[in-house]
């Protein structure tokens, strides 16, 4: 279970690349750190890549829901993290790729939970489980105003690299283990046939 060690990693990374980007108070340590304000664009790779801090109020890809559906999402999200555990725990023996694939999605879960769970409380604006997941990394590869929203143009963090990274491993890690089991297979047959008679 070390790789659990990687979920740490991603969610402590995830957590303070938004402290930094947000901005964050807490008095009885001293430290008040304003960061950027709503809307700030800062271009990293002219106009293809840039820090921009938006406030996503619902799921992926600023999907709102409403805030009557984000109790739900927030219990839908525990519930997902709590069977990656268990799941992570059950495939302990498994390749490594598999563990780490798991360890990624779980950090990642976790960092955009923190945010939907505490958030609203951490800043004053929303009470438990009602915040909104901070986003920055900001691709444009065009922009599509349609249904009153702008398509070509995606805004991420690092729990959503992490996912997103972790569910391409596990699809790769699911790849490889059908072709070993197929090996096996194929191996064993020819086995079978070339030693029929012993058989």
């Amino acid at each position: 279970m070390r790789v659990l060690f990687v979920s740490f990693a991603v969610v402590l990374i995830d957590q303070i690349s938004k402290f930094y980007v947000k901005g964050i108070s807490i008095s009885f340590l001293n430290l008040n750190f304003e960061g950027m304000y709503i809307g700030q664009r800062i271009p990293i790779i002219r106009n293809f890549f840039n820090i921009t801090f938006v406030e996503n109020p619902g799921i992926a890809f600023g999907i709102d829901l409403g805030n009557s559906f984000k109790m739900l999402i927030s219990i839908f999200s525990i519930a997902a993290s709590g069977l990656l555990l268990f799941y992570l725990y059950k495939s302990r023996k498994k390749i490594l790729i598999l563990r780490l694939s798991l360890a990624l999605i779980l950090g990642g879960a976790v960092g955009n939970l923190l945010d939907r769970a505490f958030y609203g409380i951490i800043y004053g604006y929303a009470p438990l489980f009602h915040g909104k997941v901070v986003d920055f990394f900001n691709l444009r590869f065009f922009d599509l105003f349609m249904f009153n929203r702008i398509f070509g143009s995606y805004v991420f963090n690092f729990a959503d690299i992490a996912v997103t990274v972790g569910v391409v491993l596990f699809l790769f890690a699911l790849n490889n283990q059908n072709m070993n089991e197929k090996e096996e297979s194929a191996a064993v047959g020819n086995f079978l046939t070339e030693n029929k008679d012993i058989v």
